[in-house]
């Protein structure tokens, strides 16, 4: 899967290919990365990439001559790859949206604005999908590029070390992902669950499935209003209300 970002800080995200995953993914051949600078395509002496607001305001806009080659040159060399804008008015990125855009396969072109964004003639004319990693606003779109590639990389098979990896992430199933543990067995006196040590794998995963659930119902209560909870489930909930209804009695 292909990757573009069109930026005017291109070492922000050649560093973020450089490394980790990503690094490991573009080594593999599963993946590539590439940015374009923007300002490549600025067409006067002072390489101009923006110009005052229309209507009078504070900051500066992005001037859709150079923005426009930027993508038009980007499309020339992946045609099928859809054009996406990072702005705080697009819709919300979850991980739904990023196992659609991992499955999609055609590659993605990110657009990453500065200042007070770009000209508007430019959103609706070249880009496909606008996308929000939330609601607040940054100095750039390229931090909320590398945040979406990275979340979209690592569920392409082969980029990441283990295949189960993914299947047991937070979110991809609407529920969080159980709790983990490593050596020491014992640190500052607080220890390792038993069951973890057992090598009884029916067990660990009982138990996984608990932590999973009570992760979920303490800290993201909401996620249970996406999908019910299956009988397995029911049943595991039921189980931890009696053993804190015995403690509570203690």
């Amino acid at each position: 899967m292909d990757f573009t970002v069109l930026t005017l800080f291109p070492e922000l995200i050649s560093s973020f290919f450089e490394h980790g995953m990503m690094f490991r993914g573009i080594e593999k051949k599963l993946i590539t990365g590439h940015c374009i600078n923007i300002r490549d395509f600025s067409t006067d002496r002072h390489n101009t990439i923006d110009d005052r607001p229309y209507g009078g305001g504070s900051g500066m806009v992005m001037k859709q001559e150079p923005l426009k080659a930027a993508i038009l040159a980007a499309k020339k060399r992946t045609p099928e790859s859809p054009v996406v804008l990072m702005t705080p008015q697009g819709t919300r990125f979850n991980q739904e949206k990023a196992m659609t855009l991992a499955l999609q396969n055609k590659g993605l072109i990110f657009v990453c604005g500065r200042y007070e964004g770009i000209d508007e003639r430019i959103t609706t004319t070249l880009v496909d999908e606008e996308i929000s990693i939330g609601d607040y606003v940054m100095t750039g779109g390229e931090l909320a590029s590398m945040v979406i590639i990275d979340s979209i990389a690592r569920l392409i098979p082969g980029v990441l070390g283990s295949p189960e990896s993914s299947k047991s992430d937070s979110f991809t199933d609407d529920r969080l992902e159980y709790a983990q543990y490593t050596r020491p067995e014992d640190f500052e006196g607080l220890k390792v669950p038993e069951v973890l040590l057992s090598g009884n794998h029916g067990k660990i995963n009982q138990w996984r499935k608990k932590s999973s659930l009570q992760h979920t119902f303490l800290k993201r209560p909401d996620l249970f209003k996406k999908t019910k909870l299956s009988a397995e489930e029911k049943k595991i909930i039921k189980q931890w209300c009696q053993e804190l209804e015995i403690l509570v009695r203690e």
